[in-house]
């Protein structure tokens, strides 16, 4: 007869799916967010799945969004900068607002 400890037995985990990756993915791998791939990762949509992509560098084009929200009708989206860098819009040296073009920048 077992003896009795007062600790209820705790319910067993079920295994996780196999479809679920146990390392963190890589470029190009399949993911659901962020924290599934490595660092210097992020999730983000490339026709309809989301892959790991590289968050951004200095210098990298950027989206910058004007409505919230707008991230997630994207096909191909981009990762956020990196830290210490903003989506700011590129200087350039002709006409104001000649170029629409973002990019990584330092604060």
């Amino acid at each position: 007869e077992p003896e009795e400890t007062g600790i209820e037995a705790l319910p067993r985990r079920t295994p996780a799916p196999a479809w679920i990756p146990t390392a963190k993915g890589e470029e190009g791998d399949f993911c659901l967010r962020s924290s599934d791939c490595a660092a210097g990762l992020c999730c983000a949509r490339h026709f309809w799945s989301k892959i790991c992509k590289p968050v951004l560098r200095e210098g990298q084009v950027c989206t910058r969004h004007r409505r919230k929200g707008a991230h997630g009708l994207e096909i191909f989206q981009r990762c956020q900068c990196a830290e210490g860098l903003a989506c700011r819009l590129q200087r350039e040296h002709g006409p104001a607002d000649a170029s629409r073009l973002h990019t990584c920048q330092r604060h």
